[in-house]
């Protein structure tokens, strides 16, 4: 329930922008990105605990732990509309390989198979953030905070499969990174971006709160118009004696 409650009130905020602005296209992009990513699972102690009929003794399954990283790719595409003065919005389509690397709990007494396996999540996921530029050397730094509407494509679990193939279709994460733009050419910048992204609440199933986070490093191109000029008229415009 607050899942929904929170994608609906992301589309009633999109919406009040998009009526109460006046938008100003600033810019669009395209960029690829490696991108790892970790599970954490939680049992909560709270539900009665498996008793093992021989020794007595209790046990949660699966044990509260962090999974190792999984790293794969993602790639996506974006426009920038200015909302006020020095912030601007930037909505996204990516394309998002996470996951994570587990080793198999082989029974209740935590014997472990040796080896890890993989579970792996392909999303199609919407992002949206709000950003902001300041100058540095020869281009920009920028902070970017916003939310990102995951849509699960595809999976592949072999780790926990009671668990882990029973993820959500439709989710929602949190985001924030910090990037650095330079022009390249009169139109065309050059950007990299460092993102955190890890999930707002977890995904709760049986006794089990299931997070997922990433870490993405990102590198792409932004096509910018180009700022008018004051001599941008049909005047003659003086250039200098070494023109």
């Amino acid at each position: 329930m607050r899942a929904q409650s929170f994608i609906s009130g992301l589309f009633l905020l999109i919406w009040v922008q998009f009526n109460g602005q006046n938008f100003k296209f600033k810019g669009a992009g395209i960029y690829g990105a490696g991108i790892t990513t970790a599970h954490h699972y939680k049992n909560n102690l709270s539900t009665p605990a498996i008793i093992d009929t021989v020794t007595g003794s209790r046990y949660y399954y699966p044990q509260t732990h962090i999974s190792k990283e999984y790293i794969n790719w993602s790639a996506g595409g974006f426009a920038e509309f200015l909302l006020f003065k020095k912030i601007l919005w930037q909505t996204e389509l990516e394309y998002a390989n996470k996951g994570a690397r587990e080793m198999e709990i082989l029974d209740r007494k935590e014997l472990r198979s040796g080896s890890y396996g993989l579970n792996k999540y392909t999303y199609i996921q919407w992002n949206n953030y709000y950003k902001s530029f300041y100058p540095l050397a020869y281009g920009m730094w920028y902070w970017m905070a916003g939310v990102r509407l995951e849509y699960l494509f595809k999976k592949s679990a072999g780790v926990f499969v009671p668990w882990s193939a029973n993820m959500k279709s439709i989710w929602f994460s949190g985001d924030l990174g910090i990037g650095y733009e330079m022009p390249i050419f009169e139109k065309y910048h050059l950007f990299v971006e460092g993102h955190w992204n890890p999930d707002i609440i977890p995904q709760t199933q049986d006794y089990l709160k299931i997070r997922s986070r990433s870490y993405e490093v990102r590198l792409g191109v932004v096509y910018r118009l180009r700022r008018k000029r004051v001599d941008d008229c049909n005047a003659p415009v003086y250039k200098g004696p070494a023109y």
